[in-house]
């Protein structure tokens, strides 16, 4: 049908709109510009995914926030990580502490020279660095000690030097923004008293 015909459906979208998607990205396949048009038609998930600002810096999409640092390594930092990383298995299980925390990762780069630590999670920015100051600080200063001019997780240039290297994200995603580490872990555990009922039924 020519319903199905993706120029067809991009004429059929707004003026307005396709002269945005085709100003912003004119070397696209028509088929992409149809879905990135019909997105911006689409106002309640748009609104339901909208980025904002994390307070301080960084994107924050519904409750949930994103943080992406890139920091020189000491000499013989990653060495010292790697072992640390591999005693543990990779395990930073000790991270669930901090109560707003979804993720978090690091990766090593630039021939281990520098080190990537990206983390999501509930809220905003000053809180959420609190949030490690006072849950897990002896975890940030063991494997942030390895950077090249880190102050210490209670020093009052701790967040400064966050600052100066963190990656704010241009682009942020989140499949279920309104959905914090709290209401998870609530959700969990009402599951677990409903199927713990259904079983006691049968």
């Amino acid at each position: 049908m020519s319903e199905q015909n993706p120029q067809v459906r991009f004429q059929n979208l707004p003026a307005t709109v396709r002269d945005r998607v085709n100003e912003a990205m004119s070397d696209a396949k028509v088929v992409f510009k149809v879905k990135v048009g019909e997105l911006l038609v689409n106002r309640k998930e748009t609104a339901e995914h909208a980025v904002t600002g994390a307070g301080r810096i960084g994107a924050k999409s519904g409750e949930i926030s994103e943080l992406t640092l890139i920091a020189e390594l000491k000499p013989g930092g990653a060495e010292r990580l790697r072992r640390f990383f591999k005693l543990i298995d990779g395990n930073l299980a000790g991270a669930g502490q901090v109560g707003t925390l979804h993720n978090m990762r690091f990766v090593f780069l630039d021939n281990d020279t520098k080190l990537l630590f990206a983390t999501a999670y509930d809220g905003e920015w000053d809180p959420y660095i609190d949030d490690f100051a006072t849950k897990i600080p002896e975890m940030m200063d063991y494997i942030f000690s390895n950077m090249e001019g880190w102050p210490g997780i209670t020093s009052p240039e701790v967040k400064e030097y966050i600052v100066t290297r963190q990656v704010p994200a241009e682009a942020w995603y989140v499949s279920q923004p309104h959905l914090t580490v709290a209401e998870e872990s609530r959700l969990l555990r009402q599951d677990v008293t409903l199927q713990r009922f259904l079983t006691e039924l049968n």
